[in-house]
């Protein structure tokens, strides 16, 4: 594919920042003490992508016992306290992603299922922040995540930019099929064996941000 984008919009977790990796192994780890019988790839697969109430709601369902009234929201806040945690011992940015953002020429954003605390959290550890601090958009701010595509129209309006004109960077299948939904290019970072072939089709397939940059530059 040829596309040249006007604007990239970015995720954010699995994609600049490794942070989705560490949350995933956290929200394992912190299940399993639950009694949650779950392994690691499982839960990788099954939550990747996904805003942590439809994650932590999963985690309730197999859980030994019926859960306390408050389980979700106890125990949302429990694994923002322990990813936190984690990602100041060992969060790094993804490989290339700090070089791409400072060269590139034209208008990006991130636009990431997280909440705003945790994005800026990430961002500021990883050295990132700084290029994003006037386009960082949360859909906890607007009120709707991915898949649905409004969080990607939301970006590209903030951007000044029409949505066939840009393209997203995606690590997961909900961000993928959020950008095909938003009538955007998307430049795909998910392992190829996890994407059916009709979707194939429609996405360009990257093998990690220093292929991004040089099909950019």
């Amino acid at each position: 594919m040829s596309f040249k984008p006007a604007a990239l919009i970015f995720d954010l977790d699995g994609t600049l920042v490794d942070s989705e990796t560490h949350g995933l192994n956290v929200m394992h780890e912190e299940a399993q003490k639950l009694g949650v019988t779950i392994s690691l790839q499982e839960a990788h697969h099954a939550f990747r992508g996904k805003k942590m109430a439809l994650c932590v709601q999963s985690i309730a369902s197999r859980l030994p016992q019926a859960p306390a009234e408050n389980f979700e929201v106890a125990f949302t806040a429990h694994l923002r306290r322990c990813m936190a945690v984690r990602f100041r011992e060992a969060l790094e940015p993804m490989p290339g992603a700090l070089d791409l953002v400072s060269q590139l020429a034209l208008p990006f954003a991130i636009a990431t299922n997280g909440p705003r605390e945790k994005a800026e959290l990430t961002l500021g550890l990883t050295g990132l922040l700084p290029f994003f601090k006037d386009h960082l958009y949360c859909a906890y701010d607007i009120g709707t995540f991915k898949p649905d595509p409004d969080l990607f129209w939301h970006a590209a309006k903030q951007l000044g930019i029409p949505a066939h004109q840009c393209a997203v960077v995606e690590d997961s299948l909900p961000g993928v099929m959020a950008g095909l939904a938003a009538g955007m290019h998307v430049y795909s970072l998910c392992d190829p064996a996890a994407v059916t072939p009709d979707i194939a089709a429609r996405i360009q397939a990257i093998s990690g941000l220093p292929e991004l940059q040089a099909l950019l530059m």
